[in-house]
């Protein structure tokens, strides 16, 4: 069975969690699966709390549904479903800035695709979850493990 303390989830997969798509049901079966806490970055957090918000902006769901969800999120830190971890800012964007430089001209990624697979490395994640397709270039290309659930 995998430990979620060693996995980094960017917030646009997170977020199946929370607001249901086409990948909730298989990303939650993954989450059931798995030990431990999800660590989540404070940049990451306040990332997935406001994708929960301009959904209701957007009208994908209505307010109270958004209202619900953010809830539930905090509920999971409460839970310790999520952890709140800290993140030497400094070494992550110096991380982002190279990862830049050595892979955007070939892959096309964008700032905070980069940003977040620089903050999994800078927190010593062995792997990354993500459905963006040039950031999973981006994670095959740093050697961390790519997770799709």
């Amino acid at each position: 069975m995998a430990n979620a303390d060693c996995i980094y989830v960017d917030p646009s997969a997170l977020r199946c969690l929370y607001l249901h798509d086409e990948r909730s049901r298989a990303f939650c079966a993954w989450r059931r699966r798995l030990r431990g806490s999800l660590p989540i970055s404070q940049h990451g957090y306040a990332e997935l709390v406001n994708a929960i918000a301009l959904a209701a902006f957007r009208s994908d769901v209505p307010r109270e549904v958004a209202d619900g969800a953010t809830a539930d999120l905090d509920a999971d830190l409460v839970a310790g479903r999520l952890r709140l971890v800290d993140l030497a800012w400094r070494r992550a964007l110096d991380t982002a800035a190279d990862l830049s430089r050595r892979h955007t001209p070939l892959l096309g990624t964008r700032s905070l695709d980069v940003l977040h697979v620089a903050s999994a490395l800078t927190l010593g994640m062995t792997g990354l979850v993500t459905y963006e397709d040039r950031q999973a270039k981006l994670v095959k290309a740093v050697k961390l493990r790519l997770l799709q659930p």
